[in-house]
């Protein structure tokens, strides 16, 4: 792909970087937006934010170097130097971040669960650039495919899979969801809560799904760490939605089996009629036939 958007000689400048400024920008400016709607003071939000990168910064890394004890070890310069030794932990980036919100909301007597759900749509739309930067820059590769929407990355060999595009697309969708979940939650239709609480399962969803198709996969144990997780988090919430939005499953489970219903007696109607029309005309025909042969 293009790991440099531009050379001059003196500086460069990276892809991924360009990509990361991106997310922040955007995720920075529709944050803001969604905090004007709030009596939450901005300069707190954003000190809260500050503070949540640095600390999602660390303990995804933290995660990172664990997970890959083989190659630190107990170097400290290796675990520093971040472009020298890359790799980040997602799911402890985004654990680091956080916690460290959690506590300074705390300091702040603000309501976390309520100033959280804030924050999801910003988040996907963050997590959406900076996919979009994995996928131009080949920072993420997928595994080997043959199917047509495909992409050969330099210094890997044969055609891959646009993974970081499809989790980038998928992400702009959440990001569009979690704002339409955050006005239903302003309109009471919603408790808080409820965007924090889908961010966790669509982006575990989106990770469990396609963390197979991910060269780069982190492992514990022998078995990948982000699909463990996101396959727990993902059943658990999975669970909690199941039982916070009963009535309308049963609802709609209700409504299917009634329509299901409906449908078979309608079918069976016609059925019946079409069977009694056909025994009509067979007798109709065969009398017919014998008052013929009756005359003859």
């Amino acid at each position: 792909m293009l790991p440099v958007l531009l050379d001059l000689k003196f500086v460069k400048i990276y892809t991924f970087g360009i990509f990361l400024v991106l997310a922040f920008f955007w995720g920075c400016f529709l944050l803001w937006k969604n905090i004007r709607l709030t009596s939450f003071k901005e300069e707190d939000i954003f000190d809260g934010l500050f503070l949540a990168l640095g600390g999602g910064l660390f303990l995804g890394r933290l995660v990172y170097v664990i997970l890959n004890f083989n190659k630190f070890g107990f170097n400290v310069l290796k675990f520093i130097l971040i472009n020298g030794y890359p790799g980040l932990s997602l799911f402890g980036g985004l654990a680091g971040g956080l916690i460290v919100l959690h506590f300074f909301l705390l300091s702040k007597k603000s309501k976390v669960v309520e100033v959280l759900d804030y924050f999801i749509s910003p988040l996907f739309l963050a997590l959406a650039f900076g996919k979009l930067g994995s996928f131009f820059s080949g920072a993420e590769v997928g595994t080997k495919t043959k199917f047509f929407l495909a992409v050969r990355y330099t210094g890997f060999d044969g055609l891959r899979h646009l993974t970081p595009l499809y989790e980038a697309c998928l992400f702009f969708l959440g990001a569009y969801l979690a704002q339409q979940i955050l006005f239903q939650i302003r309109r009471e239709k919603y408790s808080q809560g409820t965007a924090f609480n889908f961010f966790i399962w669509y982006f575990s969803l989106v990770y469990f799904i396609f963390d197979r198709i991910r060269s780069d996969r982190l492992y514990f144990m022998k078995q990948s760490f982000n699909e463990m997780v996101a396959g727990f988090l993902l059943l658990t919430l999975s669970f909690y939605f199941l039982y916070y939005f009963r009535s309308s499953v049963i609802v709609a489970i209700t409504g299917v089996v009634s329509y299901l219903k409906s449908y078979g007696n309608k079918t069976f109607a016609k059925i019946y009629r079409a069977a009694k029309q056909n025994i009509a005309r067979r007798k109709g025909k065969n009398s017919a036939s014998d008052q013929r042969s009756k005359g003859k």
